[in-house]
Parts: C-alpha cells; sequence; structure tokens
C-alpha cells in the first residue's frame, strides 16, 4: 500500500500564502480586496443610492431624518461577521453575489423600520452599477491607505541611504565591467527618483465608475420618471463618493482607469524588481555587508550564511504580482460587446496582485533596514582600477589638442592601447601622465586625480530628490 493512500486529510488550509505565511504582511488589504471588502462596498452604495433617491424626494418619499441615515450607514459601516455569513447563505440559493447584497439591504431595512422605501433598494440598477463603484472604492481605498504608504516607505529609506552615502565613492560597473565611478548615494538616489516619479502618477490616478443601468442609456430610468435628469444625477452621486463619472459605457464602466492603474504598479514594481537584483548584486560583491539578525539561521548545513533573502523574496513577489497586473490589464480592456462576464472572475484577483506587490514592498523596506555600507570594500574595489581614469586623461587632452596646447593624434587610440583588457596601476598612469604632451595646468589635474575622487557631480545630484 502507498503511503499516500493513508494519509489524512488537513483541517482546512489557506491555498494562498498570502492569506497563511505572509499574512501578517498583507492583511491590511483584505478590509479592501477581499471578498467581504468588496460586499461591504456593495452595501454602501446601495445605502447612499438609497439616501440619494430620497434625499431628493422621488416617487413619493421625503428626504429621511438624520438618525435613520445614521442608522442606514451603520450597515456598511459596521459590517461585520453575521452580514458575511447572512451573504453566503443567501449567494447560496440566488447564485447572484449583488443580488444576495440587494436582499440584505432589504431585510435591514425591515429591521430598521424603513420598509415603505424597500422598494427603491438597487432602483434601477444593474449589477455593474454597483460592482463598478464598489470595486473604484475599494481599490481607491487599497491603493492610498495601503499600498502607496508601503511605496512611499522605500522610497523614504531609499532617500536617506542616498543623503548618508552621498559621497560613498563607488566603482560603477556598466555591461558588469569597470566603469567611470559614482556614488553609492548617487545610485540608490537613482531608483528613489525613478520610484517618486511612478508614485506621483499613480496617485494622481483616476477612479471612474458608472451608474447608468444595463446598458448604459438609463433607459428604465427614464421608463419610471422622464422628468429627472438622470445623468446629472447619478454623476452627482458618483462624484460625492469621491470618485469620478464615466458618462459613455456599455453594461459595465470600460474599466480603462483600471488598466491605467495596474500598469503604473506594475512599472513601479518592475523599478522595484531593479533595485532588488542590483542590491543582491552589491551583497554578492561586498559593497554590502547583511546585519545578522538575532536567531535567524541563514543556511540548515552552513552556519556562517547570511543569505539576501529580503531581496530575493521581493523579487520573485514581483514577478508573480507584474505578470498578474499584467492578465489583469490585458483582459480588462476588452469586453464582448455590451457585456461578457471575463472581468467578474479576473478582477477578483485584484488583491491577490496587489498582496504580491505589497509583500514585495514590505520585504523591501526590511531589507534595506539590514544592510550596511562596506566603504573600505568600496575604495579597495576602486584602488584596483586606475584604469578607469583613461576616460579622464584622454577626454583632457582632447580639451587640450583643441585649445592649441597638445600636437597627440587620436588620443582615445592612445589610451585604449594602454588600458584596454589590463590593469594599470596609479604609478603606471601618473608616469604615462607626466609624458603627455598637454599644458602643465591639465597634467596637475590629471595628477591629482584618483578613481575615488573621479566621481564628477555624483553627490550634489542627491539633492535633485524630493
Amino acid at each position: 500500500m502507498r503511503l499516500g493512500s493513508i494519509v489524512t486529510s488537513l483541517p482546512p488550509q489557506p491555498l494562498s500564502p498570502l492569506d497563511g505565511r505572509y499574512q501578517a504582511a498583507v492583511g491590511e488589504l483584505a478590509d479592501y480586496l477581499s471578498e467581504a471588502g468588496l460586499n461591504r462596498a456593495r452595501v454602501e452604495v446601495e445605502v447612499e443610492w438609497l439616501i440619494a433617491l430620497t434625499d431628493r424626494a422621488l416617487f413619493g418619499t421625503s428626504p429621511l431624518a438624520p438618525d435613520d441615515k445614521a442608522r442606514l450607514r451603520e450597515l456598511y459601516l459596521k459590517f461585520g461577521q453575521d452580514d458575511i455569513d447572512w451573504l453566503a447563505a443567501k449567494e447560496a440559493v440566488t447564485r447572484h453575489d449583488v443580488k444576495a447584497v440587494e436582499y440584505l439591504v432589504r431585510d435591514r431595512l425591515s429591521t430598521l423600520g424603513l420598509d415603505a422605501i424597500a422598494e427603491l433598494t438597487h432602483f434601477a440598477c444593474t449589477s455593474e452599477d454597483i460592482n463598478s463603484t464598489a470595486y473604484a472604492l475599494t481599490v481607491q481605498r487599497a491603493i492610498e491607505r495601503v499600498w502607496l504608504p508601503k511605496l512611499d516607505a522605500v522610497i523614504t529609506k531609499l532617500g536617506a541611504l542616498a543623503v548618508q552615502h552621498r559621497d560613498a565613492a563607488m566603482l560603477s560597473r556598466t555591461h558588469g565591467q569597470p566603469a567611470t565611478p559614482s556614488t553609492m548615494g548617487k545610485e540608490l538616489g537613482v531608483f528613489a527618483w525613478r520610484l517618486e516619479r511612478v508614485a506621483k502618477q499613480i496617485a494622481g490616478g483616476e477612479y471612474l465608475a458608472k451608474f447608468s443601468g444595463a446598458t448604459g442609456t438609463w433607459s428604465a430610468h427614464l421608463a419610471a420618471e422622464p422628468d429627472v435628469d438622470w445623468p446629472s444625477l447619478s454623476r452627482s452621486f458618483i462624484e460625492d463618493l469621491g470618485l469620478g463619472f464615466n458618462v459613455f459605457t456599455t453594461q459595465i464602466e470600460s474599466h480603462d482607469w483600471q488598466v491605467e492603474l495596474y500598469d503604473r504598479v506594475r512599472h513601479a514594481g518592475g523599478i522595484l524588481h531593479n533595485l532588488a537584483t542590483d542590491i543582491w548584486t552589491y551583497i554578492s560583491i561586498g559593497f554590502f555587508t547583511q546585519i545578522p539578525v538575532a536567531g535567524a539561521t541563514g543556511s540548515s548545513t552552513m552556519p556562517h550564511k547570511i543569505n539576501p533573502i529580503r531581496f530575493e523574496n521581493a523579487e520573485a513577489n514581483l514577478e508573480i504580482s507584474g505578470g498578474l497586473l499584467a492578465t489583469l490589464s490585458q483582459t480588462l480592456v476588452t469586453s464582448r460587446m455590451q457585456r461578457d462576464l471575463t472581468d467578474s472572475t479576473t478582477q477578483r484577483n485584484i488583491g491577490v496582485a496587489l498582496g504580491h506587490s505589497l509583500l514585495a514592498l514590505d520585504n523591501l523596506t526590511r531589507g534595506l533596514g539590514e544592510i550596511s555600507l562596506a566603504e573600505d570594500v568600496l575604495l579597495a574595489d576602486l584602488d584596483a582600477n586606475w584604469e578607469v581614469l583613461a576616460e579622464a586623461i584622454q577626454t583632457v587632452v582632447r580639451a587640450e589638442i583643441a585649445a592649441g596646447r597638445s600636437q597627440i593624434t587620436d588620443p582615445y587610440a592612445l589610451l585604449k592601447d594602454l588600458t584596454r583588457g589590463r590593469r594599470v596601476g596609479g604609478p603606471e598612469l601618473a608616469e604615462f601622465v607626466r609624458g603627455l604632451d598637454i599644458g602643465d595646468a591639465a597634467k596637475e589635474r590629471l595628477l591629482a586625480l584618483t578613481p575615488a575622487g573621479y566621481t564628477g557631480l555624483a553627490s550634489q545630484l542627491v539633492d535633485e530628490l524630493g
């Protein structure tokens, strides 16, 4: 008998690591992007639509008293486990999630003694009026309250490290080869500046909703009351919720704002992935050392190891997130004719996509706080690569030729012959400079130059950070 055939089933377990191993790092998102979070927002939209209709005394109603409005709003403000369970039981019968929400609101209206307005629940709405508004609210809140603050924490940490290490000269590596020196502060500042720019684009993005009926034409609305300016009412309703209004739709809001948002989040993820792999590489060549965490184990067999797990975890989760965000963008941009359901199941994964991104941000923030710059390693690396000054020498010689102070021909080739593919030490380079046919002032500038001093405006560039 095979062992597998006698193993008992486990108790119910989270299938996604976001709801298990990593729940502590991403749990805040669930308040908005879980099924319960979506249903709470749906209840909010249904309730606020009721209030909007009665505030305008439509269909013989009167504006609700302030106390009644407050009690009605508690349906979503105090949305909890009893409501979650009620909806689950109802949806098992209706097989329709938004219809279950409508029934919940109707049920609670009866409890509140507001049966008189029950028929205005979900009035003239298609499910996508509720869904598009609920998704816009939940995604907006998740981005603004959870995801962007985590991104800002990474940017802030990078900015602080950039200032701290602005003068720490380091050998650059273009194509993986020794190149013109920079400073570690400037290189970290590049990432901070890139991320700041994308963060501003994300923060300035639109969150749109539609509220115009079955195919975006307000047909049922006009049939019920032709004298109401329904487009104006719908616009004010959506804008009062803090969203933008899409007046020109099919049955669904076209999701273009979501495509734009997810592409920008994916763009930020690409920059963060670049950051993770660069820091990993700097650690591997000794530019950064990792600060030991008490009790932590790097290897089950090699006691000396401190693995760069924060950056490896971030790298992998950004790849997962990027793939999901790309799928969201690709799927949500299209709807067959006036409506198909491909967007419905796809949008249920918004939280998963942002969750993996949020997990990466958490790991990057923690990882950046667990590294220390090894300036002695940076300086030793620079001192072993004096040949990078060949750029400075040939450029100065060219300037001397242009000024009529040198008769050298083809200074680039001259330096190429001296340095390409070989190490050149400081004394050898100094001897070469002394023998050049250039002015004394230029010669002294070159003789005073060292790899660690050849960083141009790298330090000052850090001041460009916001």
